[in-house]
């Protein structure tokens, strides 16, 4: 089925990297529930949720699409979803109503993903904005940790200011922040995850953290959220979260795909330049993404995560296939991530590391040209400042075709932008941001 002689592997081989790529991204299943349940999601919820969007899209990659890739609930998204899309409505929005606008987004994701329409929305949008969102997505994402830690706090006269860092939570989120960064200095796979060890440790030592239960059996307390398509879309139309929709799609649309590509590549599995098996690969953040949603959380995306496993020499779906079994295990620690949710220093210093990997990609930006430059500086700057992934998107699609135009290279932006442009206008004037 995996073709392990054909990719010139082994079984053995194929199980390493899959663990090797579990605990490079096991952080979510920590993390991630955090987050969604700012939102007022139950971390039970949350938490099962990701394991059984993981498990769908890491299982379609594998048995599938036969590729070594992990698939997630991703970074940056599950941000987006609680603080600018419920969290900012000031309770006109709840997380069930939010729940369907991404249900929604994995139907239509579904649709795109079968059709050539996915390819050629790739196509269309410059390089520059791809990496841009990024970035972006980055710097919100590590904000946020820094946020959630005290290290940065609010400040009447300027906004944020640096935090009481003697506090013991703030001083143990450095202490895990060092730690991470110094097992990722001397390329310990998993270093991440082992971090978030250390830290709960020390917050053990410290009287910061009491774990009464470890293990239990896998439960949604909230069951099925959303499971009927006419009343998501109903509720889309009547809170008018078209823009979130699309913001749900555009951004998983870059992610996964580039991630793919980039995977991809690193393995030796392009040929000519061109990816086999894309269409049923390209399934599978989409069917994670409706999944997720149904059972409780944001959408999903390819891991750039996977790479540590190609790197130790995964070639094939089994790789991935032990990445779905290893999340169908960690199933039954649910107790166990209730307790580490409790204590933001334990997933802290993760989201700022993640975002420090994420704005890496500014490296293959075009800075040269002002049309390519300011759009995209644009994106960087206002996601993090604003709070807000669709607003840093829009602003760099409105800004990108204007600057074109001026510079006397209209025909040089594809129609899809012009248009995108338009809608991201409409959003912004006359729907919440």
């Amino acid at each position: 089925m995996f073709q392990l002689k054909e990719n010139g592997t082994t079984v053995k081989r194929e199980i390493f990297a899959g663990l090797t790529t579990f605990l490079t991204m096991a952080y979510v299943i920590i993390v991630n529930p955090i987050i969604l349940s700012d939102a007022g999601v139950p971390i039970d919820q949350v938490f099962m949720a990701t394991i059984i969007a993981a498990v769908i899209g890491t299982g379609w990659m594998a048995l599938c699409a036969n590729y070594p890739i992990a698939v997630a609930p991703g970074m940056g998204l599950n941000a987006y979803f609680t603080y600018t899309v419920v969290l900012a409505s000031n309770g006109e929005i709840t997380y069930l109503t939010a729940f369907s606008a991404v249900f929604v987004a994995g139907l239509i994701f579904i649709l795109i993903s079968l059709t050539p329409f996915r390819e050629k929305l790739i196509t269309a949008i410059p390089e520059n904005l791809k990496l841009a969102i990024t970035a972006g997505i980055g710097l919100f994402i590590a904000f946020i940790g820094l946020r959630m830690s005290g290290i940065v706090v609010a400040n009447d006269s300027n906004l944020v200011a640096l935090g009481n860092i003697a506090e013991p939570a703030t001083l143990l989120t450095i202490i895990g922040l060092f730690v991470t960064v110094a097992l990722m200095a001397r390329k310990v796979n998993g270093a991440i995850f082992i971090g978030m060890i250390v830290t709960a440790v020390i917050a053990i030592l410290t009287g910061q953290l009491t774990i009464e239960k470890v293990v239990a059996m896998p439960h949604l307390p909230e069951g099925i959220i959303v499971f009927n398509p006419i009343n998501a879309i109903r509720e889309v139309i009547e809170y008018g979260l078209y823009g979130v929709v699309f913001s749900f799609i555009l951004v998983t649309l870059f992610d996964t795909t580039g991630t793919m590509i980039g995977v991809a590549k690193q393995a030796g599995l392009m040929k000519d330049d061109k990816l086999p098996r894309a269409r049923k690969a390209l399934l599978s953040d989409s069917l994670a993404t409706t999944f997720g949603a149904m059972f409780g959380t944001s959408p999903s995306t390819a891991y750039l995560e996977s790479g540590s496993g190609v790197a130790v020499g995964g070639r094939t779906g089994l790789t991935s296939l032990t990445v779905a079994v290893l999340f169908i295990i960690a199933s039954f620690f649910g107790p166990l991530v209730g307790s580490l949710s409790g204590v933001a220093a334990i997933t802290s210093p993760a989201l700022i590391i993640v975002g420090s990997l994420m704005i890496g990609v500014v490296k293959n930006m075009k800075w040269d040209d002002i049309e390519d430059a300011f759009p995209a500086f644009l994106v960087i700057l206002t996601m993090p400042l604003t709070s807000s992934i669709s607003t840093g998107i829009a602003l760099g699609f409105i800004s990108y075709p204007l600057v074109m135009i001026f510079k006397g290279r209209a025909r040089d932006v594809h129609p899809l932008v012009y248009i995108f442009a338009v809608l991201f206008v409409l959003q912004l004037v006359y729907m919440p941001h």
